[in-house]
């Protein structure tokens, strides 16, 4: 028992050092994510500020406009959490959400489905910019 010990100390060590990699952004650079912590709605997406067309199934976020700068995000990456369900998904920038709270983010309804239920309409999510 004691070699499967220390084969699984040796294996969540490498896992650690893997998951704990830099960003880099697309530059190849280093990148500072920014965490934040809000709530999540969701909307029907169609053309957004970023002059990019969607559509409902696409992982579509929409930023608040306190944060949005159509340079600095259009197209990045964020990962979103729901701290109660553990869930965790991806989606892209592609629009602006000028009722949204500083840190919410709106959702395009397959991104939200992917954290919680469309029913629930709203919920508290972690996200890194």
């Amino acid at each position: 028992m004691t070699r499967y010990t220390a084969f699984f100390v040796a294996l969540a060590t490498v896992l650690s050092v893997a998951t704990a990699s830099p960003v880099v952004d697309q530059s190849g650079s280093l990148a500072k994510r920014e965490s934040h912590t809000g709530k999540a709605t969701w909307f029907n997406v169609g053309l957004g500020a970023c002059e990019e067309t969607d559509v409902d199934s696409s992982p579509v976020i929409a930023l608040s406009t306190a944060i949005f700068d159509k340079a600095t995000h259009c197209n990045k990456e964020v990962t979103i959490t729901n701290p109660e369900t553990g869930k965790t998904a991806t989606g892209q920038v592609r629009d602006a959400c000028p009722g949204c709270g500083a840190d919410d983010l709106d959702l395009s309804p397959s991104l939200f489905e992917s954290l919680g239920s469309l029913d629930a309409g709203v919920l508290q999510i972690e996200w890194d910019l």
